[in-house]
């Protein structure tokens, strides 16, 4: 796509023929392209070119020790990058295309960028359920490293607005709009490696309850959190401080907090905190108490609260069951300390 294309759209262009023929242009001479899913917006780039995948982590400013989600078109693309077992077969055949990423044993010679997978034996694959950015991947023939597109630790973008908006043109010469991301979330990442118990690294749009179902009983190993994560994590999204907005957040269990004058409030299903007042901006996850909703909701009303630059953002997380263990994680991992205020260490 030529560079009065680019300006003439504004970087923005709505999804369809046209602006598939311009992400292919873009990604084919290495530049990064904002694509889709059904989760949030990724940040893509070839997979397998060194150099295009360290303009992932100099644009979202993120540690290059944390790996990256390669983006396949299928199972077939995925055979050509990693070993796949049975379980990892079963859990592909029911959840693939969609929200589940498998951390899976590297095949030795697999034409994948050592940046993308931050050095490590393993490669974390998705196939995401949108079949725009499949077709893209398709016809580019080689997998996409998307990671979250937005700044490194900050809210993840739901919106193709919110990732024009996190970079400039130069960065990123395009952004694909596919409207709203349907899910909202992030995908579940479990580790299915040979020899070894099968591991829920990160809750997501896939809950545990439909990962085991679909194990016929097999229960899933949760990860045990250790300093290694922050220097070295074996999977993305797992920093203790993450999907952050610039204010403060504090997660309340509904009555252990006090609302001050210029906070605001992100509740679900009508609760209300001590202090809270008509003063206070307060929007609602999802009034009817449907995780579903909330999980759509939650970086969106985030974000809008950011934007009123209160002292605080005081939440109220939905129950922790369910697709609610996931929202809680985000929300754990937003108020969580920050390293010199970077959100990212």
């Amino acid at each position: 796509m030529s560079q009065t294309s680019s300006h003439e759209h504004q970087g923005l262009m709505p999804q369809g023929p046209e602006a598939a023929v311009a992400a292919l242009a873009l990604l084919a001479e290495g530049q990064l392209v904002g694509l889709p899913t059904e989760t949030v917006y990724g940040l893509a780039a070839d997979a397998t070119s060194d150099r295009t995948v360290a303009q992932i982590y100099a644009a979202k400013g993120r540690p290059s020790f944390n790996p990256l989600i390669c983006h396949v078109d299928g199972v077939d693309m995925a055979h050509s990058f990693a070993h796949i077992d049975e379980r990892a077969h079963q859990l592909i055949k029911k959840f693939w295309p969609g929200g589940l990423t498998l951390v899976l044993p590297r095949k030795a010679g697999a034409s994948v960028s050592e940046l993308a997978i931050a050095g490590l034996e393993t490669i974390a694959l998705r196939c995401p359920d949108s079949a725009f950015t499949r077709s893209i991947i398709s016809q580019l023939q080689r997998p996409l490293a998307a990671p979250s597109a937005n700044p490194s630790g900050l809210l993840s973008p739901t919106r193709a607005s919110d990732v024009r908006l996190a970079f400039p043109i130069d960065t990123v010469p395009l952004v694909v709009d596919g409207g709203p991301c349907p899910v909202g979330l992030e995908s579940t990442i479990v580790a299915c490696c040979p020899g070894a118990p099968l591991t829920l690294l990160r809750p997501g749009a896939v809950t545990r309850e439909q990962l085991e179902a679909a194990l016929h009983g097999e229960v899933l190993e949760d990860h045990r959190a250790t300093a290694d994560d922050q220097l070295s994590p074996s999977a993305p999204g797992m920093l203790t401080s993450h999907y952050a907005p610039r204010a403060k957040v504090c997660l309340s269990s509904g009555a252990a907090s006090h609302v001050g004058h210029n906070d605001a409030v992100l509740t679900f299903a009508g609760h209300s905190l001590p202090g809270q007042t008509d003063a206070n901006t307060c929007l609602d996850l999802s009034r009817s108490g449907d995780c579903v909703e909330a999980a759509a909701n939650l970086f969106s009303m985030l974000r809008r609260l950011d934007a009123l630059h209160p002292d605080t953002i005081h939440v109220v997380a939905p129950p922790r069951k369910g697709l609610g263990v996931a929202i809680y994680d985000r929300l754990q991992r937003a108020s969580a300390p920050r390293n010199n205020d970077k959100h990212d260490l």
